[in-house]
């Protein structure tokens, strides 16, 4: 009798430390259901684009499909971890948005390549944009060829 006892209290304890981890973590996700929101959607809408233009080059590949899927649950555990810091420790506020920002950054301007390669946006407008960005860089040379060798 005391050996069914002590299996139930066991099991009762697990349930409990599962059931309030479960609710912190939902508690932590519905609090910054913006943040993931919107970094599976630039996750996705990279991956939509990159799908489509691999389809264009070489074919549907499921690998690389999946591969947005993996990338998605691979920054959204690492949201989760920086969102778990910020809220563990005072004065690190500043940390999920310091790492999170250029990753989201690098996937809009990698969905943009993408959306030009499949000719959704022409080349001449995603150059203008990202001249926009590495304006410290200064102008762009458009008289020369790209594919020329460099002169040493």
């Amino acid at each position: 009798m005391s050996r069914m006892k002590t299996t139930s209290l066991i099991a009762v304890s697990f349930t409990t430390a599962v059931s309030f981890v479960c609710s912190y973590v939902y508690n932590l996700t519905m609090d910054n259901f913006e943040q993931y929101v919107s970094l599976i959607a630039v996750v996705m809408l990279d991956g939509f684009f990159g799908v489509l233009a691999g389809m264009k080059r070489e074919g549907f590949q499921t690998k690389k499909a999946i591969k947005v899927l993996r990338t998605a649950v691979t920054w959204i555990m690492i949201l989760t971890v920086l969102l778990l810091v910020e809220r563990g420790f005072k004065g690190t506020a500043w940390l999920s948005e310091t790492v999170i920002i250029p990753f989201v950054v690098f996937q809009v301007i990698s969905a943009l390549k993408n959306a030009s390669m499949i000719g959704w946006i022409p080349s001449t407008l995603l150059n203008d944009i990202l001249d926009k960005i590495d304006l410290h860089k200064g102008e762009r040379d458009t008289t020369t060829p790209t594919d020329t060798p460099p002169t040493i």
